[in-house]
């Protein structure tokens, strides 16, 4: 079994070298500092205070990795349109393709029935290209739970999860779904299969697509940013938005608003992955968390006005810098 990881940074080394020391065939795509740092030093991760180094086999160029039977793309989803023909290059008649980034993915609506079935969300997939060239046949869907982040080139600190969770957009447990969890699994990863996997998409996004954003707003730790009424009025708000959404969409929340907001605020001193791209200049994950939820919104006549002011001061915020 052969599998690449696209985006070997702080999830997709994490992972990579979890699969590798478990004895997997693995190859990773990364670039820059990073993947200099990975040929001449290896790639370690910090774990629990112990450092563990592996030395991958890790190119820029995914065509000359050979075919792969699985493809774990990491990217964030604003990169990946311009790499889809790359992984392409990667693709025989049975590869498969894991979907491992936050928000809203390219194929949610793929065979969902109804009005919107094989809808493609634009804001996401602009050309058609991921459903066109990686096509929906190929996908798995997953959630990532760890908390990792590359603390110099080659070397990566996890601080915490270690759950991927792995679903067929059919819901249907499928070979090709029970041996790649039974990989992740040997190499001492969380994979449970879901049989609704755009609920668990969802259930993390509700709360990614308020407290996200509002962290960039605000420049505070989630601590403090809950903590002020006006901050936790919008996101409850915001929130309650997307959950209008899942229930026309027919997918359950399973904790209340309230929870999630609780759940957040016990987290601590901690900053959102999107303000920490912010502070680094880097692009943020607005389309998948926030642009593509108000886009199904629009698509389902709901209206948004909270998630649009989020929107706004996110990007006004943004045009400041």
């Amino acid at each position: 079994m052969k599998i690449c990881i696209v985006g070997a940074g702080a999830i997709g080394g994490y992972l990579g070298v979890k699969l590798i020391k478990a004895g997997l065939d693995v190859s990773l795509v990364a670039r820059g500092a990073h993947l200099e740092a990975m040929k001449k030093k290896g790639l370690t991760i910090i774990e629990n205070e112990k450092e563990t180094v592996c030395f991958p086999k890790c190119s820029e160029n995914m065509e000359e990795l050979g075919k792969m039977d699985f493809i774990f793309i990491t990217l964030k989803a604003y990169s990946i349109p311009g790499v889809v023909k790359e992984i392409a290059k990667m693709f025989d008649g049975n590869t498969s393709v894991i979907t491992a980034y936050n928000g809203i993915p390219w194929w949610y609506f793929f065979n969902t029935g109804g009005q919107f079935n094989n809808y493609r969300i634009k804001c996401i997939d602009p050309d058609n290209n991921q459903w066109s060239l990686i096509t929906p046949e190929r996908v798995i869907g997953c959630v990532v739970y760890p908390a990792t982040e590359i603390i110099r080139p080659g070397v990566i600190k996890h601080m915490e999860g270690n759950r991927f969770s792995l679903g067929e957009p059919s819901g249907v447990q499928s070979e090709r779904i029970s041996k790649i969890s039974k990989a992740l699994i040997s190499a001492g990863l969380k994979a449970p299969i879901r049989n609704n996997i755009r609920k668990e998409i969802w259930t993390k996004l509700i709360g990614n697509l308020a407290f996200n954003p509002l962290s960039v707003i605000t420049g505070e730790t989630l601590d403090v940013l809950i903590s002020k009424k006006e901050n936790k009025d919008i996101a409850y708000e915001a929130m309650k938005e997307a959950s209008l959404i899942m229930d026309k969409l027919q997918v359950p929340l399973n904790i209340s608003i309230d929870q999630r907001i609780d759940g957040a605020s016990k987290v601590g001193s901690h900053k959102t992955s999107m303000l920490q791209d912010y502070e680094r200049g880097k692009e943020l994950e607005l389309d998948s968390l926030v642009v593509a939820v108000k886009e199904i919104g629009d698509l389902l006549s709901i209206k948004t006005p909270f998630i649009n002011k989020i929107l706004y001061e996110v990007k006004e915020r943004i045009s400041k810098q």
